[in-house]
């Protein structure tokens, strides 16, 4: 027995296309896209020659999977000598079970597909009806994919769950005190 989850609401998550990031647009040579070497992140590019850089990033096609819904902090105001930058924290609880039927586990490995950098849409019922959709920017991206529930089910233990975070990126700089 693995278990189950409770309350079940489905998560629109929309996974980093890294490949296709790191690639970029098509560009003339001397423009820089795609993803930093050193933090694994996607690039900001001034598209529109505002002197403002744009996140250039590709996603794969969007994914409904069931999860358990614990937020944590939901647009707690934050602000800054730039303007203010709600601070929002919500973790959701996947089932291996679910994430394997949908594709979202390696099947070499058994690691999650589910990774940092993945973005959060929205929490709908189980019937497809919006319960909260989550604005981009500044979006919620997750920051943690822990898997856990290990032990379970004393024939055969195995790990079950997999706690994700979520976290809104600020919008504004902070000051150090």
């Amino acid at each position: 027995m693995r278990g189950s989850l409770i309350f079940a609401f489905l998560a629109e998550l929309h996974q980093l296309d890294v490949g296709g990031t790191a690639a970029g647009p098509p560009r003339p040579p001397s423009v820089v896209t795609g993803m930093d070497e050193d933090f694994k992140e996607p690039v900001l590019v001034d598209r529109d020659d505002d002197g403002i850089g744009e996140r250039v990033r590709n996603e794969l096609p969007p994914v409904r999977a069931p999860c358990q819904v614990e937020p944590a902090i939901f647009e707690e105001q934050r602000l800054y000598a730039a303007g203010s930058s709600p601070r929002t924290q919500l973790a959701l609880v996947f089932h291996f079970a679910d994430l394997t039927r949908l594709g979202l586990v390696d099947a070499a490995t058994g690691e999650a597909l589910i990774r940092p950098g993945d973005r959060l849409a929205g929490i709908y019922d189980k019937a497809g009806r919006p319960v909260q959709l989550i604005c981009t920017p500044p979006g919620l991206y997750a920051t943690e994919a822990r898997p856990m529930g290990f032990g379970l089910h004393r024939a055969a233990p195995s790990r079950n769950l997999l706690l994700v975070t979520f976290e809104a990126r600020r919008t504004a700089t902070q000051r150090e005190t």
